[in-house]
């Protein structure tokens, strides 16, 4: 969701610097755009390695989450060309799902906001899972919640973290370059293509 279908992450980074700093740690935003991926608890105990307490991490993490919603509230949207490619997947008839290392805060303020539940049919968030990206459990639970192996599902994703959790799964994987740029993926084998945005995405629906 973040990142690939909306340009929010300099939205998330900026707020991770913000409230790292509050918590006494100095970050640049290209440190926390490279270190900073996947569920918001397992970030802060692997970068504070036990300073603080399960309720500690997720009062900040929540603080965190507040503070990116009330900055980019103004700013949401979709990226360019996903609404005319979710219309035509919708009316194909083409099972689609959500797999976000996001809270459920964030997925019901982007999907709520956008009016976009009517396309899903499955949605898991960083609640649903024991284990964050790179493990690919966020991405299995979806595919069993829309009725298909989870090889048989394409993934986008728009960071490194993603990217391995959907080679993992054993997924084909479109990578969004909101975020990262193509180099930084590696050579992952799973990887069908690259885009900047949605527009004039080749469907087959056949």
């Amino acid at each position: 969701m973040d990142g690939t279908m909306v340009d929010n992450m300099m939205a998330h980074h900026r707020a991770w610097q913000r409230q790292l700093q509050k918590m006494g740690l100095e970050m640049t935003l290209e440190e926390v755009r490279q270190q900073i991926h996947g569920v918001n608890e397992e970030i802060l105990a692997r970068l504070f390695e036990g300073r603080f307490t399960a309720e500690e991490r997720r009062r900040y993490a929540r603080a965190k989450e507040a503070e990116y919603r009330e900055g980019f509230k103004d700013e949401l949207r979709l990226i360019d060309g996903l609404p005319e490619v979710l219309q035509q997947l919708h009316q194909a008839g083409l099972p689609m799902g959500i797999g976000t290392a996001a809270p459920a805060e964030n997925v019901d303020f982007v999907l709520d906001a956008l009016q976009l539940r009517p396309y899903f049919g499955a949605v898991r968030h960083a609640g649903d899972v024991k284990k964050g990206k790179p493990d690919p459990e966020i991405f299995q639970l979806v595919a069993e919640g829309i009725g298909l192996p989870v090889e048989a599902c394409i993934i986008f994703e728009d960071s490194p973290t993603g990217a391995e959790a959907a080679a993992r799964a054993g997924s084909p994987l479109v990578v969004v370059t909101t975020t990262h740029k193509a180099e930084e993926f590696g050579h992952l084998p799973n990887v069908i293509q690259f885009i900047s945005d949605y527009k004039g995405l080749p469907i087959n629906l056949g």
